[in-house]
Order: C-alpha cells, then structure tokens, then sequence
C-alpha cells in the first residue's frame, strides 16, 4: 500500500475500459439506454475491476432515405447514426474510414481499452476494431496493398494506436455481427482475429442472417457462439447477462495467469 507522508494510501482501483459501439440507426446515448442494465452487471460482478464504459455516436448522420421503415418528413434530421452506409446494390462501405476514424478518436481517449462490444453493425465494427489492434495486422494490410491497389488500406489514423495495446485486445463481443463478404476488406480477417471473441446470434434474428453472424465467429481464431431465444436486439436478461460475466472473466483471468508466468520466468537480463 502506497504512503503519502507517512499515511497509508490505497492503491487506485484498476479499470475494465470498454468501448461500446451501437447499431445502425442508433446512437451512443440510445445505446447506453439499451444496455444499462449491462453496466450495472458488469459494474456489480466484476470486481476489484472498475468497468469504465465508452458510448461514441458515429460520424454519418443517416438521411430519412437511409433508414429502413422510416415513418415520417422527409426532410427531418433524424438523431440515427451509422459507421458507415452501404452502397446502393452493392457491398462496399461508403465513409468506413470516417467511422473507423471516429472511433479511433474514441480508443484514444480512453488512453486505449482492455476490449470491445458490439450490436450489428456496430459488431461489425468491434470486429475491424479487434482485427485493427492485432500484433502484426498493419503488415498484413499491407501485403494486400501490394498485391491489390483497391483493397482497403490500414487507417492513416489508426497508426499510433497498436502501440496503446501491445498485446492486443483481452476481449471483444458481438451482438448479431456479420462479417462483409467483399474481397476489398479481407485484410480484416486475414489473417483470423485472434483475441477472445463471443457471438450472440438471437435464433429469431430477422435483420441478420445466421449464416453472417457465423462468417464472423469463423473469421476469428476461436468464436464462441451463443444462440439466445430472440431476435435483432442485445439480450440483457439474467442468463445471457451471466453468460457475459462468465465470458470476461475467463479472458480476464487467462491474461492475468499469462502476466504472472512472464514475471516469474528466470530470464538473463
């Protein structure tokens, strides 16, 4: 225990920092409203960690035209959101590198974070997050570049932040994620994610197919995949809540045995 003139102090509980990202046509506020009850779990059940959760709203304010089912004006600004938008019969992802700037301003903030969650497509997003911050996935974007010019490119604005996390991220989860299918962003998965991801597929999911959701847990070195009762939504009741802090608490647990065997190791330096 530290001392301040001659005063025993406590030592500054360590923080969980963990950056959340919402779904299309959400936004950080609405997302943060929607999981509450979340936080307070992971608040109560992770302790001596203090969970410090980050909720940015993305970058691309989406347009009436842009939102599935909108009822209203035409011409009222909406408060829904997007990371990116789709292209028109296609699958490209038009203002990605905003989003990803977006939330890399997010990450830094936090002076860096120990994981990620994720709904839709801000799962997808948790998904490049993770890839992003893997040791060794800049030279992997890179390689592509070289064999293919109109691949997408590491983020300019990312560079710096791989140094934040040397080792990775501990975690990352999503909520009906997908992967994109489209050559241009193989460099996202290739090669695999390789920090501890969990996937909750809702079985009545009608806005993401299973079969996306699963590209995604398969693009990832070791996905686990939980099938939950329910549809497009992030299930915060009892069981799917316990099988969250369960998830943590395993990777939290794994990095902490990993940090104490490199501290015990006789090594000639």
């Amino acid at each position: 225990m530290a001392q301040t003139n001659g005063v025993s102090k406590a030592p500054e509980p360590q923080k969980l920092k963990i950056l959340m990202l919402h779904g299309y046509t959400q936004s950080g506020p609405l997302f943060h409203a929607k999981t509450r009850s979340l936080e307070k779990l992971l608040i109560k059940s992770l302790k001596p960690l203090v969970p410090t959760l980050s909720y940015p709203t993305a970058p691309i304010r989406l347009l009436p035209a842009d939102i599935p089912g909108y009822v209203g004006e035409e011409s009222n600004e909406t408060d829904a959101w997007g990371w990116w938008k789709r292209e028109t019969g296609g699958d490209k992802y038009l203002g990605l590198e905003e989003g990803l700037d977006k939330i890399g301003d997010a990450i830094r903030e936090m002076g860096g974070i120990d994981g990620v969650v994720g709904f839709s497509q801000g799962a997808a997003a948790a998904g490049f997050v993770a890839a992003l911050l893997q040791p060794g996935r800049r030279e992997a974007f890179e390689k592509q570049t070289e064999k293919n010019r109109d691949v997408f490119p590491f983020p300019k604005s990312w560079v710096d932040l791989p140094a934040l996390h040397p080792e990775g991220l501990k975690f990352a989860v999503m909520y009906s994620g997908f992967a994109t299918p489209n050559v241009l962003y193989k460099s996202f998965y290739q090669p695999k994610i390789n920090c501890e991801t969990l996937h909750f597929i809702g079985s009545l999911d009608s806005v993401v197919e299973e079969n996306r959701s699963l590209a995604l847990a398969n693009g990832c070195e070791d996905g686990k995949v939980i099938h939950h009762p329910g549809g497009h939504f992030v299930p915060v009741g009892k069981e799917m809540g316990g099988v969250l802090v369960g998830f943590l608490r395993d990777c939290l647990a794994e990095k902490k045995e990993e940090e104490e065997s490199v501290e015990d190791m006789d090594v000639p330096f």
